[in-house]
């Protein structure tokens, strides 16, 4: 949700709100008092808003972390977040998320009803938690963030789906090689094996040179579907759908692109695009 609380302040940044906070980033002219007064504004027409905090740093690093700092209202950083019929728990400094991303993940979730799901750079787990809530499968989450994967922990018990929702930590790429040679998910009494193939693939990927695409081939079948995120100029699209060809080609792998859609506009003229492909052999 994005939205400037009336005229006189328009001239600010929009603010994304988490909840029970709001961060809002200022343009560096901003004064001290007119970032009071607007958060003050906030905090007065919102009842459900209890934190405002200031965008000092964007999200950077491999880790995904930005820097907030408190300006007004009860003195957190633990976000409770509600999207989806889903709810989520983190902290807005140690972890990625975007509410920007809901009505993607909606509707990635509307286009699965069963099967095996991988989900790489799931973070606290929304796109896993939210495809699980919504359909019949099976999904594995994996992040590689500590902080991030601690947070999935306890969105998988407050959504209830820890029987439909796996964590696998760590790097992606040490992940397929233990996959590779057969792999088992302790949970308290329980083995869960995990699959060497899946039916479906999702890539929310951060804007990083690695595609993991080969990684995806890797771990893909004949019939896999995967959703592959990434960033590109509106007159560069046709380039990731190259880039994403030619990873197939030397994997040997025959593609079927399904779907070329726009995920948001992420800088001017610059967007967060989403490529759904099938594997074909």
């Amino acid at each position: 949700m994005n939205k400037n609380t009336n005229k006189k302040y328009s001239h600010l940044h929009s603010y994304d709100v988490l909840g029970n906070i709001v961060i809002v980033k200022f343009p560096k002219e901003a004064k001290a008092a007119e970032k009071k007064r607007f958060a003050e504004k906030i905090l007065a027409n919102n009842k459900s808003i209890k934190t405002i905090l200031e965008k000092v740093e964007k999200f950077k690093g491999k880790l995904r972390k930005q820097k907030t700092k408190w300006l007004l209202g009860e003195k957190t950083k633990e976000a409770l977040y509600k999207e989806n019929g889903c709810v989520f728990r983190f902290n807005v400094d140690k972890v990625y998320f975007s509410p920007r991303l809901s009505n993607e993940r909606k509707e990635v979730a509307s286009m699965i009803n069963n099967g095996k799901v991988l989900v790489m750079f799931a973070g606290v787990g929304p796109y896993s938690i939210v495809i699980a809530k919504n359909s019949k499968a099976k999904v594995f989450s994996n992040e590689i963030n500590r902080e991030a994967n601690e947070y999935a922990k306890l969105n998988v018990q407050l959504n209830k789906v820890k029987d439909k929702v796996f964590l696998l930590p760590g790097n992606i790429k040490k992940i397929v090689e233990k996959i590779k040679k057969g792999f088992e998910l302790k949970i308290n009494s329980r083995k869960i094996s995990v699959p060497k193939k899946f039916d479906y693939i999702v890539m929310p990927r951060p804007k990083i040179k690695d595609s993991f695409l080969k990684q995806a081939f890797l771990l893909s079948k004949k019939g896999t579907i995967i959703y592959y995120y990434d960033f590109c100029k509106e007159n560069e699209i046709e380039k990731i759908i190259e880039k994403i060809k030619q990873e197939a080609l030397k994997k040997k792998r025959k593609i079927e692109i399904l779907k070329v859609k726009k995920a948001g506009e992420i800088a001017p003229y610059e967007f967060r695009i989403r490529v759904d492909f099938k594997i074909l052999n």
